[in-house]
């Protein structure tokens, strides 16, 4: 297979949201599932009382990251805190939906006023490539991360489909490597092994790093 596909281009954009960059282009084409301008998120989450910030367009840039570890991107979409355990789940136990609650607590955890600055996305005019792209072509609103996690976890399920259980950026794991084979493993390996074969060895091609040479290869 490898002498018939010539170059693997792959694109990853992170630290995103979909709100963030083209939420407000729901104002150019009103079927996009964009911002309406009702979204809020209160100072402590489920406390009305609490006060409101409302979600804006006077995004410029974004500087620190807002958290998007496993456990910042948890209390985010659920509102509380996550609390490690050995039987801890991913998901919120009887919350069918997340509620989205807890965006501006969880910034204010890492530094005080970053609420502001995630509660707002860019309006059309402030990206004028991406409104032009949008009024030109269709647009997919439905963006989802494989690990709602950091970086390297989702990089890996690009890369192979799956972070072996990584949730974060481990760096004692990620340098040793991981176990699983990458696509261009695959699209390596002789004709007559299977492309789904797992490998026993743990080659440095998983890693984020070692996946870019796979690329140059």
């Amino acid at each position: 297979m490898a002498d018939k596909i010539k170059t693997v281009v792959v694109l990853i954009q992170e630290n995103r949201s979909f709100d963030h960059i083209l939420g407000w282009m729901k104002s150019l084409n009103p079927e996009i599932d964009g911002i309406t301008g009702a979204e809020v998120n209160h100072a402590v989450a489920g406390d009305a009382a609490s006060p409101a910030v409302h979600f804006g367009n006077a995004s410029q840039y974004v500087d620190p990251d807002p958290g998007h570890s496993f456990m910042a991107i948890y209390e985010q979409v659920y509102g509380d805190p996550y609390t490690w355990g050995s039987r801890a789940p991913a998901t919120k136990p009887g919350a069918a939906v997340p509620p989205m609650s807890g965006f501006a607590q969880q910034a204010e955890k890492e530094k005080a006023g970053m609420s502001a600055t995630v509660m707002n996305g860019f309006r059309p005019d402030a990206v004028p490539v991406y409104r032009e792209l949008v009024r030109e072509f269709a647009v997919c609103d439905r963006w989802f991360a494989s690990v709602p996690s950091s970086t390297q976890p989702n990089r890996m399920f690009v890369h192979s489909a799956t972070s072996h259980g990584l949730v974060g950026n481990d760096r004692k794991m990620l340098l040793a490597g991981m176990p699983q084979r990458t696509i261009f493993d695959a699209l390596h390996a002789p004709a007559t092994r299977s492309a789904s074969t797992t490998s026993s060895r743990r080659p440095s091609s998983s890693t984020g790093q070692s996946s870019s040479s796979s690329m140059k290869r």
